[in-house]
């Protein structure tokens, strides 16, 4: 797997990043279950975008993120946006998607790879959309790289918010003034919120669905899915994701069926490697690479939606 995020030399730009979990890790930690984590990987996998929300700092956004980034497709090419200085002089439809100016040239001290840049195999990595720092996506990069989800580019982000309202408010208002087709390209919103014991709970997983046309060309607009909740008085979660299988397979070239069957292997899988003690970040990379290893070759998938 590729990975071009940004590297700089000679002056701190970004705040360090935490030390990385696995996502065995957390589920041994209860931040998620393993039932939720095999249907986020399946999605993720077929290039469903992910949003992880927060309200406080420190509540684990961008620890989550990039264990769930370990379940991008083999071959995903991770680009991580610069922020305030990023100019998308690297992203061929960057006119096409409103940047208000010409692409310039590439920001000092990022090295990227030259390779064409393919809405089919690339991620946009958004370490958080906010305005927090400089280092942060917000305002006009925000909008492009929400309008970029909109044309088949993958996005991984992390936002301030507490709720999946609160993100579409936050992303509806200046100065990123994303409408509500963009948003609805958001694919999963996680809410991850800090008890007061310290430990990490995902509390809500919601998939938004993608605005779509009928075969007479009336706009569709169906309201988000509820794929999972957490029950604090059983600290336990509460699985939904059923009542929206026909369409999350379809989302990811999947038959309803075969959707559920994966989403039961992968669950099984992750729940050997709790129970094997496999939790260290490379163990568990190793063992993802290995899970597909083993997978029989897909036969021809569903027609593209």
């Amino acid at each position: 797997m590729a990975d071009t995020s940004p590297r700089r030399s000679g002056w701190t730009f970004r705040p360090v990043p935490p030390e990385p979990r696995s996502i065995v890790e957390l589920i041994t930690t209860g931040t998620l279950d393993a039932e939720l984590a095999a249907t986020l990987w399946v999605l993720i996998e077929g290039r469903v975008p992910i949003v992880v929300a927060a309200r406080d700092q420190g509540a684990g956004k961008t620890t989550v993120l990039h264990a769930l980034l370990d379940f991008l497709p083999a071959g995903a090419r991770r680009v991580e946006l610069a922020g305030a200085a990023e100019t998308f002089a690297w992203l061929p439809q960057a006119a096409e998607l409103g940047w208000p100016r010409p692409a310039g040239p590439a920001v000092p001290g990022i090295e990227r790879d030259a390779t064409p840049v393919r809405p089919e195999t690339t991620v946009l990595v958004v370490p958080e959309l906010s305005d927090h720092l400089p280092a942060y996506t917000w305002g006009p990069q925000a909008r492009i790289a929400i309008r970029a989800a909109s044309i088949g580019y993958d996005l991984a982000a992390t936002i301030h918010a507490d709720s999946l309202d609160a993100v579409f408010d936050a992303l509806r208002r200046p100065p990123v003034g994303a409408d509500d087709d963009e948003l609805s390209r958001l694919g999963v919103v996680l809410i991850l919120r800090r008890r007061d014991d310290g430990r990490r709970r995902i509390v809500a997983a919601h998939y938004v669905r993608p605005t779509a046309r009928d075969e007479h060309g009336h706009v569709q607009r169906l309201g988000p899915a509820v794929l999972a909740t957490w029950d604090p008085a059983r600290d336990a979660f509460e699985h939904f994701g059923w009542g929206v299988t026909p369409e999350l397979a379809l989302r990811v070239d999947r038959r309803a069926g075969d959707f559920e069957l994966e989403v039961e292997r992968r669950r099984a899988y992750l729940r050997g490697l709790v129970d094997a003690g496999i939790v260290t970040v490379p163990d568990v990379r190793a063992a993802i690479v290995g899970y597909r290893a083993m997978q029989p070759t897909p036969t021809t998938p569903i027609p593209a939606h």
